[in-house]
């Protein structure tokens, strides 16, 4: 046999998708994360999986994983000592930043946490003009006393970001040199290799955060590495990027901040596949999990991608799927605040202690407690029976930080909770879609994580969509991700240019450059020939303005007719995003970008034929279950989702159990199964 395997690391559960690539079987597994060091988690749940399914270690023929480790650094701020060398007169760089202020009018607003101590962000003499030529030249004495200084400083990392280095490096490749020479250990990120792109505090930023993540990187996937060696596996395991696609470990090591939403975004990569099966083509994805729920949206079968997104207070300039995350989770604390308003979230109870419910010691009440209560969860073991709960342990909890703080009763307390955490749900939904020109009507929510499915239905109705898809898995859907994504590089440069066909000849230079560049990192990844393409991209903006708009072109050079669409697709663009566009202005070509994706063997998921006459299943149980604006219980059929068929239809209200997530279904809502086994609910009472 031969097996594929997706891991996804949580903050409460280990996600596994095992896909037998002879049979064609896909198995699912979940089991609890473990915080202080995740890739204990990854080597029990591989073990405990090749052991279900009776294989040898041997018999895995591929391997990747979606790490929360950068992310987690960044957040808890357990980064490396580094220090920092530019251009002599920009020092203060990286505290100064731009004009952008995330919160105009309020005086309190913390600045981010300065990642450079003080005293360790160094100048040297040099300049580079902005036509890159050469004003000054590097003083190399300086240079190498510069280093020393950092060296003996303790850093463990050195960041190197000088002005208009991306459009002639040379003196940042030089400064690399010195630093191999007089500190060969260590690990150094210069910007122009990076994030060859304009605005400077940008591109320093993610330099500095680059390197800030990289010694943590390096330790733990080289542990992973030899965790992963050490039971047996001979294959060299992938890590997911923040953009979908997946790397080999040494790609991690030398850019870790590109894994920076790298578990949400397979999750994003497969719900686009599932989209594709149900013939979704405009969805939005909602996948709560233990500790967060991330929000994206889905055009075309396409996930959103950002150039530059905000990662703790500092701009990454690197591509990354859309994702919105916010403190909602099945873990999520439930409070009465200082005004007596009930809040919940964003703290979490994670793993350990979790939800009071789950016998671990926790005394806060949380999301999972109040489904709990409400008979929406299963009220004695959940993950398939593999897990205990205890209802009462809920309920007094609920009782004491709740009821007993305010004028709630306990089913009043528990409904309100449900209530709050919706509620931040759809605002986050709004700010991907209605915020962003979209009618989200018109859309499809693609509930997954092992909390969405219990809460999609309520937060589509309070949005006004009718049609709700729950993949066959979706508890584990991020680490099915893992066996759909391609490898893939994202290559950019930066020159401004009118977009004119006079200037074909040097857009199209750009384009060569980066084309060969990905070929060669290709090669070392080992793709083959016939297994690539290339996709191209271009950001552009009206002359005078300060933002682009990322505009994909046809592959292969670019000609006056392929011009001419590009700048019809801007003006397009430029009107659905702000309103208005202008056809007569000059528009100016900023950036380039040139994807380079090698396509890997992916898990090859047949429909089954459809059954419509089957019989229904039997309810294992009726459990009475208050859902969201009842006043009163209703008696509510529990089924396995196993028992459904391809072409059934069940009606709701009802509540639908399996082992990694738990679906409910208000009255009013029909669950209608597809030959995937994918369920697509549908508001009755919306045609």
């Amino acid at each position: 046999m031969s097996y594929m395997i997706g891991v996804d690391v949580g903050g409460t559960f280990t996600d596994f998708s095992v896909f037998n690539q002879e049979t064609g079987e896909l198995f699912n597994y979940k089991d609890s994360s473990t915080p202080a060091d995740p890739s204990r988690a990854i080597v029990k749940g591989v073990e405990d999986v090749l052991a279900i399914k009776q294989a040898s270690p041997e018999e895995v023929s591929y391997l990747a994983h979606g790490t929360t480790v950068g992310t987690n650094a960044l957040i808890e701020k357990k980064g490396c000592r580094l220090g920092l060398i530019t251009t002599k007169g920009f020092k203060d760089l990286m505290e100064i930043g731009t004009q952008r202020r995330p919160s105009l009018y309020n005086l309190q607003t913390q600045k981010p946490y300065p990642l450079v101590p003080s005293g360790l962000n160094c100048t040297v003499t040099e300049r580079i003009r902005y036509d890159g030529t050469v004003e000054t030249p590097l003083d190399e004495e300086e240079t190498r006393q510069v280093v020393r200084y950092l060296k003996a400083q303790g850093v463990a990392a050195i960041a190197v970001c000088t002005l208009f280095s991306f459009i002639n490096p040379v003196h940042e490749l030089r400064i690399e040199e010195i630093i191999h020479e007089e500190f060969p250990e260590a690990y150094v990120t210069v910007s122009s290799k990076l994030a060859p792109e304009f605005r400077e505090f940008s591109r320093m930023s993610t330099t500095v955060m680059n390197s800030y993540l990289g010694p943590v990187m390096e330790r733990y996937v080289n542990n992973f590495r030899d965790s992963i060696a050490d039971i047996g596996i001979g294959v060299e395991p992938y890590v997911t990027q923040s953009n979908g696609s997946i790397i080999s470990i040494k790609e991690t090591i030398d850019c870790p901040i590109k894994t920076a939403l790298s578990g949400p975004s397979a999750g994003v990569i497969a719900a686009a596949y599932i989209g594709r099966q149900c013939g979704a083509d405009k969805i939005i994805t909602f996948d709560m999990g233990g500790t967060s729920a991330d929000i994206s949206l889905i055009e075309n079968f396409t996930p959103q991608v950002s150039n530059e997104r905000y990662v703790e207070g500092y701009p990454a300039r690197i591509p990354m799927i859309n994702i919105i995350t916010i403190g909602a989770g099945g873990g999520s604390i439930a409070k009465i605040d200082d005004g007596g308003a009930l809040k919940v979230g964003p703290k979490s109870a994670g793993a350990t202690p979790g939800p009071a419910c789950y016998m671990r010691g926790g005394e806060n009440p949380c999301v999972t407690d109040a489904n709990i209560v409400l008979g929406k969860l299963n009220q004695k073991k959940i993950l398939g029976g593999r897990m205990d709960v205890d209802i009462e342990l809920a309920k007094k909890a609920i009782r004491e930080k709740i009821c007993d703080k305010s004028d709630l009763d306990l089913n009043r307390a528990a409904n309100g909770i449900i209530t709050v955490v919706n509620s931040n749900m759809v605002r986050a939904i709004r700010s991907v879609s209605v915020e962003k020109g979209y009618d989200v009507r018109e859309f499809s929510l693609m509930a997954f994580g092992g909390a969405g499915p219990l809460h999609a239905c309520e937060v589509a109705k309070e949005l006004g969509m009718s049609e709700v898809l729950i993949p066959p898995h979706p508890g584990t859907l991020c680490s099915l991700g893992l066996l759909l994504a391609d490898t893939k590089f994202d290559l950019s440069r930066t020159k401004v240019l009118r977009g004119e066909v006079t200037n074909l000849d040097a857009i199209n230079e750009q384009f060569d450059h980066m084309v060969d560049q990905g070929t060669q990192l290709l090669d070392k990844e080992g793709v083959p020939a016939d297994r690539r393409y290339f996709e191209y991209y271009v950001d552009m903006r009206y002359q005078r303005q300060n933002f682009e708009i990322c505009i994909p072109v046809p592959a292969g050079r670019m000609t006056e007719d392929t011009l001419a669409n590009a700048l019809a697709d801007f003006h397009a663009e430029h009107k659905r995003s702000y309103g208005y566009c202008k056809e007569e202005a000059p528009v100016q070509f900023v950036s380039y970008r040139v994807s380079a994706i090698g396509v890997i063997d992916k898990p090859d998921l047949q429909p089954a034929s459809l059954q419509p006459d089957a019989p229904l299943p039997q309810p294992i149980e009726h459990r009475r279950v208050l859902f969201q604006g009842e006043l009163e219980y209703v008696d509510t059929p529990v089924y396995q989702r196993e028992s459904f068929l391809p072409g059934q239809s069940i009606p709701g209200p009802c509540i639908c159990e399996q082992m990694d997530t738990t679906l409910v279904v208000p009255v009013g809502w029909t669950i209608h199964i597809d030959g995937y086994h994918n369920l697509k609910i549908h508001n009755d009472e919306v045609k």
